[in-house]
């Protein structure tokens, strides 16, 4: 699927009037506060729920106004039949927030959905900005992120399971932080806490191998020196050599203490090491980049092996990619048949991204006080 028509209400500085745009690559371009940015932020509300660069709802709320819509229409995408002018959608989305009564409103084809996940699960976008490059910097919760984005795609269950396990942990958490601890009552949690960690670490695991394979494949054809030596490992966030139970049980005066759960899947993490050291403390900081952008691409692979296409959204790569390594993510891209959307300040040069002169169907336009006026 590829998002081939967007309208917004009262998001940011955006206009409301709807944009349609290519199956393949969007390059968009204007000063800055012009309103690119707010367009990749309204694609990922389709695909992620949220913004991508904020957290809060409000933020992205225009000025005076109560509440925020995104519509898109869906086509199929590069491989399915030629869209881009709006008469070949087969899916349309729509999500609303009420940032007064903080309430949230999904619709999929006319029909109102309850969870993200039946709206998410249409349009597989992925963000590459310059906070991306945490996932190689910083702490654990970026690569846990980073691998459930995949997971949920992957597997249709995980979503529920996920769910369900941050409920059981929640509730086991209040257990621990109570004055009297309840002994009987943390088994009971422990017991369901450790069937549902198992399954999501099962998912986890079997969609890291995908991830794996497809990396070290794409390493095989980039060709780069220091990626010899390189290991990708998942870690569950337990010894895998005893029960999770028995874990558990017995570091219970550890958690009483610290008030929460400290092993299991919320410690999950893919653990990045050059010659048995950590990559952040190793590679440079290009090298972490780039060794970055290959994982985004590696995912891509991974879904595109399902029959998926990924809409991946480029904020201001200029600023944090040089012309080789550009010019590489788009060839790479253009090969997995990724819906992208590139946005610089500079006007776009095609040839630069595609050297070859071999530039694939594209859409380029000029953002101007949120406003997108094609060339």
């Amino acid at each position: 699927m590829a998002l081939v028509k967007l309208q917004t209400e009262h998001f940011r500085n955006l206009s409301s009037a709807p944009v349609h745009f290519s199956p393949s690559f969007n390059l968009l371009y204007g000063e800055n506060g012009s309103g690119k940015t707010s367009v990749l932020e309204a694609i990922a509300y389709l695909g992620l729920g949220r913004s991508f660069r904020v957290s809060r709802h409000q933020a992205v709320v225009s000025h005076g106004e109560t509440g925020l819509t995104v519509f898109g229409g869906l086509d199929r995408g590069v491989d399915g039949e030629p869209g881009g002018g709006g008469n070949s959608v087969v899916h349309r989305l729509g999500i609303s927030r009420d940032v007064v009564r903080k309430e949230t409103t999904l619709r999929v084809d006319g029909e109102s959905v309850r969870s993200l996940s039946a709206l998410a699960k249409f349009l597989p976008v992925s963000v590459i900005d310059p906070g991306v490059f945490e996932i190689v910097a910083g702490g654990p919760g970026k690569r846990r992120q980073f691998l459930d984005w995949s997971v949920f795609h992957v597997e249709p269950s995980f979503a529920s399971v996920w769910q369900q396990c941050q409920r059981v942990t929640s509730q086991r958490n209040q257990t621990l932080r109570n004055g009297r601890l309840d002994d009987a009552l943390l088994r009971v949690w422990d017991t369901q806490y450790a069937a549902l960690s198992d399954r999501i670490s099962d998912a986890r695991k079997a969609t890291f191998e995908r991830f794996k394979s497809a990396f070290e494949t794409l390493v095989e054809e980039v060709d780069l020196n220091w990626t010899k030596g390189l290991k990708l490992e998942f870690y569950p966030g337990w010894d895998t050599g005893r029960s999770l139970v028995e874990i558990l049980a017995s570091h219970r005066e550890q958690e009483r203490k610290v008030g929460h759960t400290l092993y299991g899947p919320n410690r999950a993490d893919i653990r990045l090491k050059f010659q048995g050291r950590p990559v952040a403390e190793t590679f440079s900081r290009g090298q972490q980049k780039t060794l970055v952008i290959l994982m985004k691409i590696a995912q891509g692979m991974v879904l595109s092996e399902l029959g998926k296409q990924v809409t991946f959204l480029l904020d201001d790569i200029n600023a944090e990619l040089d012309v080789s390594h550009r010019a590489m993510l788009a060839k790479k891209l253009q090969t997995l048949r990724c819906q992208v959307f590139i946005t610089s300040i500079e006007h776009p040069e095609p040839g630069v991204l595609w050297p070859e002169d071999d530039a694939p169907q594209y859409r380029m336009f000029h953002v101007e006080h949120g406003k997108l006026t094609e060339e």
